[in-house]
């Protein structure tokens, strides 16, 4: 027998509040008592975004919000271009190849961050350039792009900022309005500390002129239709209606600690994981763009990196998170966003410890615990 902790970078731990409301009887959707509750959802959503615009909300993954953002906005022949730096900034690729799109890449080394004059660059040599897609969070990589520049430079030309938060929101900060976000996409398994199922899409007035004026053919992720209802607080369709009463404790948890504090806790869990790898002669995989989301660690020479990953969950009850593409068996990632705190962070660590130790990696045994504890001192 074995207790069973999640650090991955979704799904993440849910908190009893999130549980117990999901036990509840269901309600029917088209009624005064879920469109209270979905106001009070859409006012969170504002909250945790930090934005006064429109948030939708879509029954599906990230990935749905994702592709609504790209079949919403554009055309097939338009011209976007895509930050790449990871498997999910080439997810952006892919939606909008599937789409007709004309897309220009700003490849990325894995574990680097984007320097934003590049995108400037970009935008100056071509006047056609509609959208730039990027991410807030690379969760494979482990790598946190500057936002807050890359919207100064986008903001001042006719193309629009899509913003895929999707492992970022409600862990780091992310100013929606104040960085000129015009698009931002994000899902319920990560930050907001609910189970996979719902997407959010965060809509300027600049964007939604350009979703007026799209050609592509959308029914199920129209946001024109989307915006309908929400103006009456109401969905175009039915709702994951016990995913959104659980959001309403989530969002409660969320204001008690308050953004700013939420943000200091995962700083302080990032630099505590961090710093134990470090202990443990480990190398962290982005070491000049860190996220505080999920840290990246790169597995030892000679070592199994998918074999430590399994031992640590199958044996042991742990789950971190593999590497993904390229990265498959040479990092590993553990995640420190949500409902997680610092003593499943220790625990993490030393169940870690334990396996590589198992494993023949030479290191003083207990360091890396030690690290993280004068962290969280």
């Amino acid at each position: 027998m074995h207790k069973n902790y999640l650090l991955t970078p979704g799904p993440t731990p849910l908190p009893p509040q999130v549980l117990e409301a999901m036990s509840r009887p269901i309600i029917h959707h088209r009624t005064p008592q879920f469109q209270a509750i979905l106001k009070e959802v859409s006012e969170g959503l504002k909250y945790v975004y930090q934005t006064k615009n429109d948030v939708f909300i879509l029954a599906s993954s990230g990935t749905g919000a994702m592709e609504a953002s790209v079949t919403n906005l554009l055309s097939a022949g338009d011209t976007a271009l895509v930050v790449q730096g990871g498997k999910f900034g080439e997810r952006w690729t892919e939606i909008c190849y599937a789409y007709g799109i004309t897309v220009e890449v700003i490849d990325v080394e894995w574990g680097k961050a984007v320097n934003p004059f590049l995108v400037e660059q970009k935008l100056k040599a071509n006047s056609k350039i509609k959208a730039v897609f990027t991410t807030l969070c690379e969760t494979s990589t482990g790598v946190v792009n500057d936002i807050a520049s890359i919207g100064k430079v986008v903001k001042n030309t006719e193309a629009v900022l899509v913003v895929d938060a999707i492992s970022g929101l409600g862990a780091i900060d992310l100013k929606t309005d104040a960085w000129s976000c015009d698009i931002v996409v994000s899902g319920s398994q990560k930050g907001l500390m609910l189970p996979p199922g719902l997407s959010f899409i965060s809509v300027s007035p600049k964007a939604f002129k350009l979703i007026e004026a799209s050609k592509s053919p959308r029914y199920y992720l129209d946001l024109r239709e989307a915006k309908k209802a929400l103006d009456k607080t109401d969905t175009p369709f039915t709702p994951a209606i016990t995913l959104i009463i659980a959001l309403t404790e989530a969002f409660k948890i969320i204001k008690q600690d308050g953004l700013e504090n939420i943000f200091l806790r995962h700083r302080k869990m990032a630099d505590a994981t961090r710093a134990a790898m470090k202990a443990l002669g480990l190398a962290i995989f982005a070491p000049t763009a860190s996220s505080d989301v999920v840290t990246a660690v790169c597995v030892p020479v000679g070592l199994d990196g998918e074999k430590l990953v399994k031992t640590m969950r199958d044996s042991y009850g742990v789950t971190i998170a593999g590497g993904q593409g390229k990265l498959k068996g040479k990092i590993f990632r553990i995640a420190h966003m949500g409902f997680i705190e610092e003593f499943d962070i220790i625990t993490g660590i030393s169940c870690l410890e334990k396996v590589l130790t198992q494993m023949g990696y030479k290191f003083q045994l207990g360091s890396g615990i030690k690290a993280a504890e004068e962290v969280f001192l």
